[in-house]
């Protein structure tokens, strides 16, 4: 969800890439649904582990950003500071996944979360280019 909002918002003026400690969930449809309402296409989003990254040849250290909006992906991004000079930045975001006893109620969860997402952009990166919120 966070990239789809990064780019919507900045375009092309920096390289972003969803990154997870695992890649085995795909995006749901719940946030498929909260990302459409502002614009934001993501239902051919996948965002890839850090292994995976790896193994594909991404070069981390061409990387100077890390947004860890997990615990274990903090963890997992302090580590790579090990070896490449990036700064990792921890937004407690929400994790709406699960939560929620009826569609609505998940809905305004996820909606949550995305604002949230949206706000700490806006505040990490200044105004948007291209406000998919008008």
């Amino acid at each position: 969800m966070a990239e789809g909002i990064m780019k919507k918002l900045y375009g092309k003026q920096c390289y972003v890439q969803s990154v997870g400690v695992k890649n085995d969930m795909e995006i749901d449809g719940f946030a498929i649904t909260v990302c459409a309402e502002i614009g934001v296409e993501v239902s051919r989003h996948r965002s890839r582990s850090f292994d995976e990254m790896e193994q594909w040849g991404d070069d981390l250290s061409s990387f100077d950003l890390v947004l860890a909006l997990s615990p274990a992906s903090q963890r997992r991004a302090l580590d790579l500071t090990q070896f490449f000079h990036i700064d990792v930045e921890y937004w407690p975001i929400l994790d709406p996944t699960g939560m929620g006893d009826s569609r609505e109620a998940r809905l305004a969860l996820y909606r949550q979360a995305r604002d949230q997402i949206y706000d700490r952009l806006v505040a990490r990166f200044g105004p948007a280019t291209n406000d998919p919120a008008g």
